[in-house]
């Protein structure tokens, strides 16, 4: 299950099994809602069955079906009707959660004293209150002080992700990588605590997801994506057990440390899905780290590793790829290229892949004794049905100056983001400050004036203690932020990691959430183009 909290007494989760009602109530919860209607999916349990399952469990429930997260009155009522019967803690549940989340959301908004600013015109609002939209509120703050501006977040908590990996092999506790939403959020800025459905861009307006809008003379969409795990028949239902984990989870990343800790034999399979995904190197970065750590305690010997990816190559840089296959060999990885994930039976703890081969496509199946795996990853629905969507369904930009080609006062910024540059907090560090000034811009009637050259980096964890610090711009170009002295990124270096571990976390939360733009000063756009 992937539960995740929007309030302390609120959680939501995609949908649930009948046999996972036993779980749901020995972590807490006292009540399911579910939210979506009945025969949706083919194999999708009524909400009769979760009804007798949760009655087994002890669990209240309630029954609250919207067909869409455009909720209606009646819909909200029906559901503050459901939280004041019902104890709590609750756990909401739909297809992915979405639909929970909003109803949940617009009770919570409707219950609330009306703010004196909601029916105001921002002058920026801000979609997510993730790296990108975090770092792009402060650093237009720095810049500006006077404006007014909204960001629109629904979590309580902010998640620094680049972590996860290190929490995956035990290097960092989970707690190191998370912080309360309102200790991040820069002062000075209005933090909507909604979730957003859609986008009106004609009239300026971003829609809520109770129905309600928000107005801004200028717009930054940054709202991350959605990691789809449900493309992946089986998986959903089997991480978390049986030897199924993955660390683009914050509450998996753990369990991705003990497996790899108890392993002492078998097979080990890591998978990298079809691209985009967020931090490519970050399906490779939790194999390196598991099969050091089998190397050092004597067990490597015993274990298969495979790696199963959808792509063609180990990465996408060739200047890095020699120091990555030198681990490859070193730890006995077996390279399965264009090998994509497409089932996973977690009580049988069988794998299915489709392979290309020079015939066509053949499906293998694998048995393991451990699975990392990482889903596909998509644009967020309020989206990627949007007139913001580009042909990816990420929202549409200029690469250099991240504005929207259609509508000017709109940009963008992070995994949400349809520039072919690298989905890393990275990158984000150097996108937010160009955002920054090229919403100032155009606020004041100016030319663009900040350029992004598509740098991104990825720190590829190769063992404990040493990392292959990947640095690269558009095109695939190295641009390393330090001399070949310091640190030489085309190979394994203790400084890399001490960079990662010590020095990028502290950055993240110190200087790059507070608009500090060390080493991440926008470049001027007329520069570039001259």
């Amino acid at each position: 299950m992937e539960i995740r909290p929007v309030t302390a007494d609120f959680s939501v989760t995609p949908q649930l099994q009948p046999q996972e009602l036993q779980a749901v109530a020995d972590q807490g919860f006292k009540t399911v809602i579910c939210t979506r209607p009945d025969g949706e999916d083919a194999n999708q349990p009524s909400a009769a069955e979760i009804e007798a399952a949760c009655a087994k469990a002890g669990l209240g429930f309630a029954f609250v079906p919207v067909a869409s997260r455009a909720v209606g009155a009646e819909d909200v009522g029906k559901m503050a009707r459901a939280l004041a019967s019902l104890p709590g803690p609750v756990l909401g549940y739909c297809r992915s959660g979405a639909r929970a989340e909003t109803l949940y959301l617009a009770v919570s908004r409707q219950q609330a004293t009306p703010s004196p600013c909601s029916a105001k015109i921002y002058d920026v609002v801000i979609v997510g209150g993730g790296s990108g939209g975090i770092a792009t509120a402060a650093s237009l703050l720095k810049r500006k002080s006077g404006l007014s501006i909204a960001v629109i977040e629904p979590m309580d908590v902010h998640y620094y992700q680049p972590g996860w990996t290190l929490v995956g092999a035990g290097v960092f506790q989970p707690q190191a990588t998370c912080r309360p939403m309102a200790q991040v959020m820069p002062k000075g800025v209005q933090w909507l605590r909604a979730s957003v459905s859609g986008f009106a861009p004609e009239e300026n307006r971003v829609i809520l997801g109770d129905g309600g809008d928000v107005a801004y003379r200028a717009l930054v969409v940054a709202p991350g994506l959605r990691l789809a795990w449900e493309q992946i028949p089986g998986l959903q239902e089997a991480l978390g057990c049986n030897g199924v984990t993955s660390n683009y989870r914050f509450d998996l990343a753990p369990y991705t440390n003990r497996l790899s800790a108890e392993l002492t034999s078998g097979r080990a399979l890591f998978t990298q899905p079809p691209m985009p995904i967020k931090c490519a190197g970050a399906p490779q970065k939790a194999m390196y780290l598991s099969c050091d750590r089998w190397l050092k305690a004597g067990h490597l010997s015993g274990i298969q590793v495979e790696f199963h990816n959808a792509g063609g190559v180990l990465f996408g840089v060739p200047a890095y790829v020699p120091a990555l296959m030198s681990y490859v060999q070193r730890y006995g990885i077996e390279l399965n290229f264009e090998s994509r994930l497409v089932a996973v039976d977690g009580r049988a703890r069988l794998a299915r892949f489709e392979r290309k081969t020079p015939d066509g496509v053949e499906t293998i199946e694998r048995e393991f004794d451990m699975l990392h795996a990482v889903p596909p990853q998509v644009a967020p629905d309020c989206v990627r049905s949007s007139k913001l969507a580009g042909p990816s369904g990420f929202v549409a930009v200029n690469e250099t100056t991240l504005q929207h080609p259609d509508f000017p006062n709109v940009f963008a910024l992070g995994d949400g983001c349809a520039a072919p540059n690298a989905k890393t907090a990275a990158a984000v560090r150097q996108q937010a400050p160009v955002v920054a000034v090229n919403v100032l811009a155009q606020l004041a009637g100016k030319e663009m004036a900040g350029a992004y050259l598509g740098y991104g980096s990825c720190p590829l964890t190769v063992e404990r203690g040493r990392i292959v610090l990947a640095e690269f711009s558009y095109g695939g170009k190295v641009t390393p932020t330090f001399p070949r002295w310091v640190v030489d990124g085309t190979r394994p270096t203790r400084a890399a990691w001490f960079l990662k571990d010590r020095i990028l976390p502290t950055l993240y939360w110190h200087d790059m959430l507070k608009g500090r733009e060390w080493l991440a000063a926008p470049k001027p756009l007329s520069a570039v183009q001259n």
